[in-house]
């Protein structure tokens, strides 16, 4: 099939690579002139394990190119995939200028039958304004021309996004016409030879179902965090509580690990915006005020230990950060704890020493040339003349590290582990003041 796909973001690269790997003709527009050449050059805008492998080998087989030229892009596919941005506004809804943008651009250059597929995460009733936008220019040329608009929500983790295309375990396509639905079933049928696994309900159900998984993730994540909480104030241990619960099938093992605070592209947007959708209509989501309000308290409750520890004036204080991006295999850094746990220790005075694998350049866009925030190439390094390490990401390199190197390098021998890391027994016996969260 020929295939367009609008947008080289997570979403977008990640589907018009996977769609060519299977054989498939895909071309990939972006109106971002630098994004573009990267491509052509032979890399890729953004940290994604596997994806580079897949991108340069389609490049070289012919299955899949970049373009920044609109009409070539609406002329090539008879599939047009949305996946550009859907930022959150000031009131916390989200943008849909790129998605309807990237619709008038299909209403105005299509020159035959098209399904348009809503790949971007979009409040409910997108598809029918994006139905509007094309028909709206279709309308201004004079021609009558059929299409389709469909909703196709993704369901990517960073960090394992190829994998979850390649594997899905569903494939939820919002779809109201015969011809639409044959055309998803062709496009996916190589993703499904075991068994079948598309889920079509009908458009509006579709762009809910992707908000509605969000949101009962990002819920699991603040129960557990606010149950972890409580768990320190009456003596019990997080991790024997999360063991005891995930045991139980009805409730599964699954996002119930205790931490520093969920962040990212995802949960913090479509949570917001989810809410703001229910405002709209007369709803109050009680449920998703509390989830967003215990995340951003359990932002700082890291913060909180810092200074039961240490007081809190922290001038003259250095902290050694471990992990910057928002969660592991990815440089991301939207809305990633550390980014205020950084920002809580400059308020107070303190220097902070960091290391992530991948998300250091990403870092020093944010923060600039900021003196108090320094970076180091190796872990080990960043405890030099530290006062403590702090763990925010759980990358797997810090899954076994040296604890008595850890102890003797530390200025003073603390650490305060955001993601439960480590075993607290363990610690005690390297002789290190460890805080855990939740953790006895």
């Amino acid at each position: 099939m020929k295939i367009t796909v609008v947008g080289t973001g997570y979403v977008g690269l990640v589907s018009g690579a996977c769609l060519a790997d299977v054989g498939n003709d895909v071309l990939c527009l972006d109106v971002d002139a630098a994004k573009i050449r990267v491509l052509e050059e032979g890399g890729i805008p953004i940290h994604e394990p596997g994806l580079l492998e897949i991108v340069r080998r389609n490049v070289a087989a012919g299955r899949l190119s970049f373009t920044t030229d609109i009409q070539r892009a609406v002329a090539h596919g008879t599939v047009q995939f949305i996946a550009v941005g859907t930022p959150p506004d000031e009131d916390g809804s989200a943008d849909l200028q790129y998605v309807l943008a990237a619709a008038r651009n299909i209403g105005r250059h299509m020159d035959g039958y098209r399904v348009v597929v809503d790949k971007s995460t979009v409040p409910v009733g997108t598809g029918d304004k994006v139905k509007a936008a094309i028909a709206d220019e279709l309308s201004k040329r004079g021609v009558e021309l059929p299409f389709s608009v469909v909703s196709n929500p993704e369901f990517l983790k960073e960090g394992a996004a190829v994998d979850d295309f390649m594997r899905p375990d569903r494939i939820v396509v919002g779809a109201e016409d015969e011809r639409a639905i044959e055309s998803m079933r062709q496009l996916y049928a190589p993703f499904q030879r075991n068994h079948d696994k598309l889920v079509f309900m009908d458009v509006r159900s579709a762009e809910l179902t992707k908000y509605a998984a969000n949101a009962m993730l990002a819920t699991r994540i603040s129960f557990m965090n606010e149950l972890a909480n409580l768990a320190e104030t009456l003596g019990a241990d997080i991790e024997l509580v999360r063991q005891g619960i995930g045991s139980d099938l009805r409730i599964g093992w699954h996002f119930l690990y205790a931490g520093c605070g969920y962040g990212g592209s995802c949960f913090p947007k479509d949570v917001k915006a989810l809410i703001k959708t229910a405002d709209e209509y007369g709803h109050e989501l009680k449920v998703l005020g509390a989830v967003e309000d215990a995340n951003e308290a359990q932002k700082h409750v890291l913060i909180d230990k810092i200074v039961a520890r240490f007081g809190e004036n922290l001038s003259g204080r250095r902290f050694a950060l471990w992990g910057l991006a928002f969660k592991p295999n990815t440089d991301d850094m939207r809305e990633a704890p550390s980014r205020v746990i950084i920002a809580e220790l400059f308020k107070r005075g303190a220097t902070v020493v960091a290391y992530d694998p991948v998300a250091m350049d990403e870092t020093r866009r944010i923060f600039g040339d900021e003196a108090r925030l320094s970076y180091v190439d190796r872990p080990m390094k960043a405890l030099e003349e530290a006062d403590a390490l702090v763990i925010v990401t759980e990358w797997k390199e810090f899954r076994s590290p040296d604890f008595e190197r850890i102890r003797s390098v530390l200025r003073q021998p603390v650490l305060f582990d955001g993601r439960n890391m480590y075993d607290p027994a363990v610690m005690r016996e390297s002789g290190l003041e460890y805080y855990g969260i939740g953790r006895r």
